[in-house]
């Protein structure tokens, strides 16, 4: 059967899917033209450093998916990929105005809420003290109806106090802080990878294992007090961090420089 455009189909076995994702990105990279006819299995095994049945698992997979044809006595030939909505592209120079301004045009639903206390990893970048309580609440954020990430914050309880569960299923974190009296001042992020967990992997409509791009950051108000810690997950076929680079400098120390303030939609894609 065909699946959707929103979710893939990861063949059992971590050889089998490493096949699978390869060739998945090189179809959807253009590599691989449409009607184009691919290798054959036994030259793929040889290619990939796998068994024949490998590679038939990972080519199953991606019949599956709509991303090839097999026919017998004629090979396996490229299909064009599901027509797909853009990404959401934010610039990572200007991300944060772009992330409240995405609030108001995407749609978020309200996983979890709860209070109690912090994770440690999320105690220690916060600065909180061992018994300090905080707010946890998941949300799934949606862009015409298709999910693209899934979050998960943290808040101080004596801040996130001043809203309720309904706020935070439709306003965004940024404006309840500030509502709340927080003068927000600075903010710490990272970017890096990780695989989708049974859980998130529902909620985002996406395979367990799929990669995922993986945000944290925290944000700070002018005393330099922790008031949110965000654990964000990105499906990358429904967003991406673009940026914006200058040369700059002169002989030996000319570098790129990210250039701020660069022209990026104003609804974050």
């Amino acid at each position: 059967m065909t699946q959707t455009a929103d979710r893939a189909t990861l063949p059992e076995g971590g050889k089998a899917r490493r096949v699978y994702l390869l060739l998945r990105d090189e179809i959807a990279n253009g590599l691989h033209a449409e009607n184009a006819t691919l290798p054959g299995e036994q030259r793929m095994a040889e290619t990939f450093g796998v068994s024949r049945v490998t590679v038939r698992r990972a080519l199953d997979a991606l019949s599956q998916d709509g991303l090839i044809e097999r026919r017998a006595g004629s090979g396996t030939t490229v299909r064009l990929p599901p027509a797909q909505a853009q990404p959401i592209a934010a610039d990572f120079t200007t991300l944060m105005p772009q992330l409240v301004e995405m609030g108001q045009s995407t749609t978020a639903r309200l996983l979890s809420f709860s209070y109690g206390a912090a994770p440690d990893h999320v105690r220690r970048a916060m600065g909180l003290g061992q018994s300090a309580r905080v707010q946890i609440a998941t949300r799934v954020r949606s862009a015409e109806d298709r999910p693209f990430s899934h979050l998960t914050t943290y808040v101080p309880a004596d801040i996130a106090s001043n809203y309720s569960e309904g706020d935070l299923a439709t306003t965004p974190l940024y404006h309840l802080l500030e509502r709340s009296g927080v003068t927000i001042d600075e903010a710490e992020q990272s970017v890096s990878a990780t695989l989708a967990s049974p859980d998130v992997a529902e909620a985002l409509g996406v395979s367990v294992g799929s990669a995922l791009m993986s945000l944290r950051r925290v944000v700070r108000d002018v005393n330099g007090r922790g008031v949110e810690y965000l654990a964000a997950l990105y499906r990358p076929d429904m967003f991406r961090l673009d940026m914006t680079l200058s040369r700059v400098g002169e002989g030996s120390a000319r570098h790129w420089r990210p250039r701020i303030g660069a022209d990026v939609p104003e609804d974050g894609g």
